[in-house]
């Protein structure tokens, strides 16, 4: 195979080279000239790679050359043999994205070649891969450019080197796709060379032209529309350690510097090897020689303790420390590669893994097989760190470091839950997701492409699915509650009122359907679907589900509904809709008055589950206090027991996020730097990204984001950043430092920086805050109110 191709490549072209680029009017307006494009045996829908290919001539080095390609399921588009793009974008068939390159700088005057791989999972690919045809598409974005349109001039072969490898896993939900198995005697090597032979290729055979959504035709198929976001970082990374070795000795800087080494015939290793931490990353691995030598890589989040007492490894569930691999075994996704005896073979999967352990286990033939190197592409939505905060404190930056981590993790074309397991845009995840990007990086790019895919979701009966894009439906009514909060966050940490008001229609039909299922008190009766809360085990609980009362209703359904409808008056008020905001606000004061009557305890002084009144949890009365059903005293008597009775319902790692608003609206947010235990005991675990659970041990997903919250709430709870009106254009500070002394923290403003000191000498404060150009604030300190105007403004010997 082709030398390896990253670097420059990789990290230069890709970066670089999307989306910057102008599209020409017609490509949104108009249909394609170019055709969806597809090998003709494949069947559409069934498991295939297959390469396309085009020669074709320029007279002179364009200065310029702008192409738009898609694919169905996915591609990687080259220009004479150079990786240009990677696409496309996941969505749906409604709004399936395409890629906009300029590869002017691959090009040259004579013969050129723009080759593609394509492929198709088929029935194992990832459930967020939503699928219509395996075909492929490039269009010129201008008369100059469609010598290159996809036609039946270009030529395809189906490359039957690959097959599906379907993970045999630890019993657990999976849903990202199969491992590739790979014969490289069949593979056709330089496929995207100029000089290769591919006379035995067959004619592409012509579907449909490419049609933009904007454009009617009477042919089904994809309706493209431009790509929002940019390509995905990509850079390289060493593995940093071998943790077990059998079977041969390995050269000492081995993987973490290039250091080739060769496997005897008829002889067997096996290496483990620790990335020192979680990532996802493209697996590059190069080898020689080795004829019918069978390669095995295997990618693991963390090993598994042995329990010789449980018989079904599957069952076999408990992790311990992640970086404790001694007395444990090995289950993760592979990839099985067969050599065919050439020199400088060449392994890079068409889907990224996510890894912090990798297992090399080989077994030779009658040939030596040499290994030339191992290493990683590291890949994801490029943010970037953008903000600071400094408190002399190790455990908190330690904390921040693993929750930028990963959030960005969980950041690909969409937000994810999980990059190992389903890699699917959760609302309940995403909208906490959002709020990281917004306070650590300022990019609000993927939370306005989650808005919208999410938006895109809606079921004729009002609610959005609970995950998008998905290839199987699935309802979690709660989340669409979730993602009417993601809309008034964006509309308060974003200056885009028209963008929000494109949706209104989608949070009044979410509400809707809530409507249908309110009694005449307004409480919520036998709500259908997956009415998730939170992943709790205590009694009354069911799947996450919290616990529902004789008269089939739920405390936790009613509050979250009643946030929903102030959170959407508060919305419709301030965007000039005021009939809809009094409706809105009449719903929310009666159901106020029913959960008062309904579920509070007066003799524990709680709010309980469930009318009997006889469960109590962390969830119902974090809510209660973020609705303003108590307020004043009551919210600070009802905080000081969600925080001190342990016989309550406790949130886990994920509800925190809104146990942690709760104290803090209630007056309590002093208490903060007291609350981040779970995320202690994830650090005393070795973890190097946050747990999908509390029980670490057990948990399934060593990286879900939701766990970031950190990551909003040590700037926005203890630095105390906050926006003070819609559009961020006035800012709140009002900090809650616990027991620190001295603490510096910045976050990006879409009209500069936000930066905050506090220092504490001789029994007495200095504040210095920065805010931009075209804002105001408030600095609020111990219930003294100060005024900010733009620019710096230093407070000096506050109590």
């Amino acid at each position: 195979m082709k030398k390896i191709f990253i670097l420059l490549l990789l990290i230069t072209a890709i970066s670089q080279n999307i989306q910057s680029q102008t599209v020409a009017p017609e490509i949104i307006s108009k249909k394609w000239d170019a055709y969806w494009i597809a090998a003709n045996n494949s069947s559409g829908h069934d498991y295939g790679v297959y390469h396309f290919r085009k020669i074709f001539s320029l007279n002179e080095k364009p200065g310029s050359f702008i192409v738009h390609v898609s694919a169905d399921n996915r591609y990687k588009l080259y220009v004479n043999g150079m990786m240009v793009s990677l696409g496309p974008a996941r969505s749906d068939k409604y709004h399936w994205n395409f890629e906009t390159v300029d590869i002017a700088a691959y090009l040259q005057k004579g013969n050129n070649i723009i080759a593609a791989v394509v492929w198709n999972f088929g029935e194992e690919r990832q459930v967020a891969q939503i699928s219509y045809h395996t075909a492929f598409i490039l269009q010129g974005n201008t008369g100059s450019e469609k010598i290159i349109n996809t036609n039946k001039s270009w030529k395809c072969a189906q490359d039957k080197a690959y097959s599906p490898l379907v993970p045999d896993l630890i019993y657990a939900y999976y849903a990202a796709g199969p491992g590739e198995k790979i014969n490289y005697a069949d593979y056709p090597d330089g496929w995207q060379s100029l000089n290769y032979d591919d006379s035995n290729w067959q004619p592409s055979v012509e579907l449909i032209n490419g049609l933009p959504k904007t454009v009617f035709d009477w042919s089904d198929g994809w309706m493209l529309v431009p790509r929002t976001i940019p390509q995905m970082e990509l850079k390289p990374q060493r593995l940093q350690t071998v943790r077990l070795v059998s079977g041969i000795d390995l050269p000492a800087g081995f993987p973490l510097q290039q250091s080739p080494f060769t496997i005897s015939a008829h002889t067997k290793i096996s290496v483990l090897l620790d990335q020192g931490y979680l990532t996802n990353a493209y697996p590059v691995f190069q080898f020689s020689k080795g004829k019918d030598a069978h390669i095995f890589l295997s990618y693991a989040e963390a090993l598994y303790i042995k329990d010789d007492s449980e018989k079904d490894w599957k069952k076999q569930n408990k992790k311990g420390n992640r970086n404790e691999v001694e007395g444990k075994f090995f289950s993760g996704i592979k990839d099985e590669l067969i050599a065919d005896g050439k020199d400088k073979q060449q392994f890079i999967s068409l889907s990224w893994r996510t890894y912090r352990y990798v297992q090399l286990q080989i077994e030779t033939a009658d040939e030596a097989l040499t290994i030339d190197d191992l290493y990683g592409i590291f890949t994801g939505y490029p943010f970037e760190m953008n903000a600071k905060f400094n408190a002399g404190n190790k455990v908190l930056d330690t904390i921040l470091n693993t929750g930028w981590r990963t959030a960005r993790s969980c950041a690909m074309e969409t937000y994810m839950d999980c990059p190992y397991y389903e890699q699917l845009q959760y609302i309940g995840d995403t909208r906490i997701q959002a709020l990281v990007s917004l306070f650590n990086s300022g990019d609000d790019r993927l939370m306005r492409q989650a808005i919208t895919a999410l938006n895109n979701s809606r079921m004729a009966e009002g609610i959005t699915l609970s995950r998008y894009p998905s290839a199987e439906a699935q309802e979690i009514p709660t989340f669409s509650l979730w993602w009417i909060g993601m809309l008034h966050d964006y509309f308060m940490y974003r200056n885009d009122p028209q963008f929000v008001k494109n949706f209104l229609d989608g949070e009044r039909s979410v509400l809707s359907f809530f409507a249908k299922h309110q009694q005449p008190d307004g409480s919520v009766k036998d709500a259908p679907y997956w009415e998730f809360t939170d992943w709790c085990e205590t009694k009354g609980w069911n799947a996450g589900v919290a616990p529902v009362g004789n008269d089939g209703c739920s405390a936790a359904i009613d509050l979250q509904l009643l946030l929903a409808y102030e959170t959407a008056a508060d919305l419709e008020e301030n965007l000039g809709i005021k009939e809809c905001a009094a409706d809105y606000k009449n719903k929310a004061g009666q159901l106020i008055q029913t959960i008062k009557t309904k579920y509070w305890d007066n003799a524990k002084k709680l709010f309980a589950d469930t009318k009997e009144k006889t469960l109590f949890s962390q969830h119902v009365n974090t809510l209660a206090i973020l609705t303003n059903v108590v307020k004043g005293n009551d919210a600070a008597d009802l905080a000081e027991k969600i925080l001190s009775d342990t016989l309550l319902t406790q949130a886990t790692v994920y509800f925190k996020y809104y146990v942690n608003q709760a104290i803090t609206k209630a007056g309590l947010g002093n208490l903060y730097l007291d609350q981040l235990q779970i995320w202690k005991d994830n650090l005393a675990y070795g973890m190097t990204t946050w747990a999908e659970i509390s029980d670490i041990n057990a948990a399934r997903s060593d990286c879900h984001a939701w766990g970031a919250s950190p990551n909003i709430e040590l700037y926005r709870i203890v630095a105390g950043i906050d926006a003070a009106a819609p559009g961020f254009n006035k800012i709140k500070i009002e900090p809650h430092l616990g027991a620190l002394k001295n603490i510096s923290a910045s976050i990006p403003h879409p009209k500069g920086n936000i930066a905050v000191s506090y220092i504490f000498e001789n029994g007495k404060w200095i504040a210095t805050i920065s805010i931009p150009e075209g804002t105001s604030g408030v600095f609020l300190w111990k219930q003294k109110e100060y005024v900010l105007k733009e620019g710096m403004n230093v407070f000096n010997n506050i109590p």
